[in-house]
């Protein structure tokens, strides 16, 4: 929004820094022709663009965000875009306040849903409104998709096609291609599913194996939810407790010299 860049980049605007994005991305567009029409060219950035939000510092909600790297991927082909919790090292008093839950969590939540649009083919709207604009900071966001869309569960895993596997809580990338490649050759069981690499302790209530189950399920919205959330309670613990963010001085860097 225009007033958190006036409060957090006073010097910046929207215009000077979308138009460099937009030369890069029309720049690149033309090398990739050129490239394909004279084979000779070299690439225009071959690493290509990235970009950065700051979190916490600005009341933006989950929503907003993840709907403007939706943006940003669409319109303006980025590689990449980074979240960095904000943290008032400085301790300025001019900085605002940190908004909302802790940053650190919710820099978690949005690279795991950013993950989600870049290679599981989730679109923004599917995991976010503005009737429910923040991410649970107790599931992560796939399993909260999961755990309020259980009409569309369980799948089986001998039929599901590709894009349906990745929707299942513990399955990846990999092994969802691991899936498709295998049981055309073999029934698979949840044994192999393990050795493929499917996080069983979340999938398993999500899916069927031949029309079988891993144990008895029970679809019920909260018991799911509860236990996904059990699983995932060490490393949201670690998150929420980190205190690695500590703006270093001259001393600290004498003291580890000498250690």
């Amino acid at each position: 929004q225009a007033e958190s860049l006036r409060l957090l980049a006073p010097h910046k605007t929207r215009k000077n820094i979308l138009a460099p994005m937009r030369f890069v991305q029309q720049m690149s567009a033309e090398n990739q022709y050129e490239i394909q029409t004279y084979r000779h060219v070299s690439k225009f950035v071959p690493a290509g663009q990235s970009t950065q939000m700051i979190i916490g510092a600005t009341p933006e909600t989950d929503y907003q965000l993840m709907s403007v790297t939706e943006y940003m991927y669409k319109e303006y082909k980025m590689k990449r875009v980074f979240y960095s919790a904000f943290v008032n090292v400085n301790h300025n008093i001019d900085a605002p306040a940190p908004v909302g839950t802790n940053p650190l969590l919710r820099e978690h939540r949005l690279y795991q849903a950013d993950w989600l649009l870049r290679y599981y083919g989730f679109m923004v709207n599917e995991l976010l409104n503005e009737k429910r604009p923040n991410f649970n900071v107790v599931l992560d966001p796939k399993c909260d998709w999961a755990v309020n869309h259980l009409e569309r569960f369980p799948v089986e895993i001998m039929r599901a096609d590709y894009y349906t596997l990745l929707r299942v809580p513990g399955i990846g990338v990999k092994s969802a291609k691991r899936i498709t490649s295998a049981r055309r050759y073999n029934n698979l069981n949840f044994e192999s599913l393990k050795k493929m690499g499917v996080v069983l302790k979340r999938a398993a209530y999500f899916i069927t194996c031949n029309g079988k189950t891993m144990f008895p399920l029970n679809m019920n919205q909260d018991f799911i939810a509860r236990s996904l959330a059990d699983t995932d309670k060490r490393q949201t613990y670690a998150i929420e407790q980190d205190t690695t963010y500590k703006q270093m001085t001259l001393m600290d860097m004498g003291v580890r010299v000498n250690e």
